[in-house]
């Protein structure tokens, strides 16, 4: 069960006494959505299932598997285990909260319940949680360009290419790099490199509209595009699409080979994941017609399909 006020806090209460349960909701619905599991394994889909709960309020003693099991297999979820635990119990000796916080717990409210010091711990804890979620958010982020860095990049790739796998869809990748850019920097000074960089990022991060797709800053001039579920021409109208919108900034540059504006030189590739092919293999063949786009003149798109 879930109350439906939004944009709130998500607390999932667990406890296999409906009375201790209507207690704690009553108590924190005002400020909280709140989610209710009666059992371990109720606990453990409820966990996962959306909203994501932001804290979790633990029962200790439950039938057939204790708080402290849930606990343990909640930390052993990649997605779950960041979920601060707060074990609501009767047992608070210095033994029963040694061993929760060795498991993973962020802290203890006792039973019976003193209503004010449920509450701030419970507030204490959420704020903790927030400030967790945003500075995890900001490593993910590039400084200077706002958008995805490689770190997120190398999160995400490492996730869908498991996806593609499982599922057998196509996964597709774009490697981008801005045409003299050296050149570029020289003559016009970085902080017009700077800017250029901020308005390269921006455009191609516009230019990819499906919620899985991510563009990402790979390093220094050069970016990334990961395309979930694309093949081969899907994959090569999206890398034209983003190189004309690059050359749609009409950032001037005299001192480019490729052109008398700013340009970008794409290395695409596509295949199907299997078992006799590494995630290796997509990037360095998009890096391979990166090169090769270089080669010949860049400002264009090469491909392979895999």
């Amino acid at each position: 069960m879930t109350s439906s006020t939004p944009d709130l806090s998500t607390v999932l209460i667990v406890d296999d006494v409906p009375t201790n349960v209507k207690i704690l909701a009553d108590a924190l619905r005002a400020e909280y959505r709140i989610k209710v599991a009666s059992n371990g394994l109720d606990a453990l889909r409820a966990a996962q299932s959306v909203p994501v709960p932001d804290l979790i309020l633990l029962d200790v003693m439950m039938p057939e598997m204790d708080g402290y099991e849930v606990c343990r297999q909640l930390k052993q979820i990649p997605a779950l285990w960041r979920i601060p635990v707060v074990f609501v119990t009767a047992k608070n000796s210095d033994y029963d909260e040694e061993f929760g916080f060795n498991l993973g717990a962020a802290d203890y409210i006792s039973k019976p319940y003193a209503m004010p010091v449920v509450r701030a711990r419970v507030r204490n804890q959420i704020q903790l949680k927030k400030q967790a979620d945003q500075l995890e958010a900001l490593s993910h982020i590039d400084a200077l360009t706002q958008i995805p860095n490689r770190r997120r990049f190398d999160e995400t790739f490492a996730a869908e290419w498991k996806r593609a796998f499982r599922l057998q869809k196509p996964l597709s990748l774009l490697m981008i790099d801005i045409d003299h850019f050296k050149e570029f920097n020289d003559h016009y000074g970085h902080g017009a490199g700077d800017e250029s960089l901020r308005l390269v990022a921006s455009s191609l991060a516009a230019g990819v509209s499906r919620p899985g797709d991510l563009a990402a800053r790979y390093g220094g001039e050069e970016f990334v595009v990961l395309l979930p579920e694309t093949g081969c021409e899907a994959s090569i109208q999206v890398a034209e699409k983003l190189r004309e919108r690059v050359a749609g900034l009409s950032i001037r540059h005299e001192y480019s080979s490729a052109g008398a504006c700013l340009s970008i030189s794409i290395g695409a590739s596509s295949l199907l994941p299997s078992e006799n092919l590494s995630p290796q293999v997509l990037l360095e063949t998009a890096d391979k017609m990166l090169y090769r786009s270089k080669q010949a003149g860049r400002n264009r798109v090469t491909f392979s399909c895999v």
